[in-house]
């Protein structure tokens, strides 16, 4: 029923040019999607790491001054007793820690929703402490005439969910943090339900549970009350981890459809179906029993963090249900289904 495009990966890190000399593109994955004009626009998360130099330990940051924000590179002897290399991407240095890789927005545009041309330059990058390790998994909504932009804000007080909007995507105004630490996979409905703004979130759970998708209303998509938890993982392989929102709801006839993400057995990600009610959208109608996307590709089984796909955003053309999602968070894909057929992948 769902079809992997021939041409993925539509968008991997060759594609796209570095923010800083002295940069190196890792990764262009988990994008966002909108219909903007005749455009399909996608909102990539571009994660970037420092060329190696001999000798010496080299980090990405960013510095904040009088309001601006600047890409910068931080060296450190290698043979320095103060440093520590805690894993893959991270790197602490005298007490304080520093991730190894740097994520920003990036925009790609397409006509064809396949074939994309990859901005020169960030679009929404780290501007205050509060994003200082980065910005990362962009969701776009079109509500009211505006675009909403919620994205991962990644720092030393650990990751949040902030607030974009913007009419032009050419400049973006900055909302702040929505649902503070640890919260991230919020989806914005495309209209209000009963008056109210309506979105799924993901609080981190280190508590009894595992990490589940949860319901939320506000007056003003800033503040936020009325939290449900209404989706939790399953004991099965796919979801024995965690699960977690996708992409905005489409809204059908059937009630709003929801790609939601598992992670199960061995760190692999797959995506699944889920529809909530149309007048209550706390009240799930239907769930996937299997995946509807899983991976079996070389560039989703191989990469950065195998196993992995991962959908922050969706589209309508032409009939069918167009699917952006990351594979081994390394490249940018698509997969395509007609809305009947997923309507009835329940």
């Amino acid at each position: 029923m769902i079809t992997k495009h021939v041409h993925n990966p539509l968008i991997t890190p060759a594609d796209v040019t570095p923010s800083l000399e002295g940069y190196r593109v890792l990764g262009a994955f988990n994008p966002g999607a909108v219909k903007f004009g005749d455009e399909i626009l996608l909102l990539l998360r571009v994660a970037e790491s420092c060329e190696p130099k001999e000798g010496v330990v080299c980090v990405p940051v960013y510095r904040f001054e009088e309001g601006q924000a600047y890409p910068d590179i931080m060296e450190f002897d290698s043979a320095d007793p103060g440093l520590k290399l805690r894993d893959t991407r991270g790197v602490s240095y005298r007490g304080k820690e520093y991730l190894s890789t740097m994520s920003h927005i990036r925009l790609a545009r397409s006509r064809d929703g396949v074939s994309f041309q990859v901005d020169e330059r960030p679009f929404i990058y780290p501007m205050n402490s509060s994003e200082e390790y980065g910005v990362e998994d962009a969701r776009v909504t079109p509500i009211e005439g505006k675009y909403y932009i919620n994205y991962t804000a990644v720092s030393r007080d650990s990751w949040a969910t902030a607030l974009a909007v913007t009419e032009d995507f050419e400049r973006v105004q900055r909302l702040g943090i929505i649902f503070h630490p640890e919260n991230k996979d919020v989806a914005l409905f495309p209209e209000k339900v009963g008056g109210k703004y309506i979105a799924l979130h993901r609080p981190n759970n280190s508590g009894l549970g595992k990490a589940s998708i949860w319901y939320s209303e506000s007056p003003d998509l800033i503040h936020w009350g009325n939290h449900q938890c209404i989706v939790r993982p399953r004991d099965n392989q796919w979801e024995s981890t965690k699960i977690g929102g996708g992409a905005p709801p489409i809204k059908t006839s059937d009630g709003w459809l929801i790609i939601y993400h598992g992670k199960g057995d061995n760190n692999i990600y797959s995506l699944f179906t889920l529809l909530l009610d149309l007048e209550q959208p706390n009240v799930v109608l239907k769930r996937g029993s299997t995946p509807l996307l899983y991976p079996t590709e070389p560039y989703e089984t191989e990469g950065f963090f195998s196993n992995v796909v991962f959908s922050n955003g969706v589209i309508e053309k032409d009939g069918d249900i167009y699917i952006y999602y990351g594979a081994s968070d390394e490249s940018a894909c698509v997969a395509v289904i007609d809305i009947d057929s997923l309507l009835t992948a329940f």
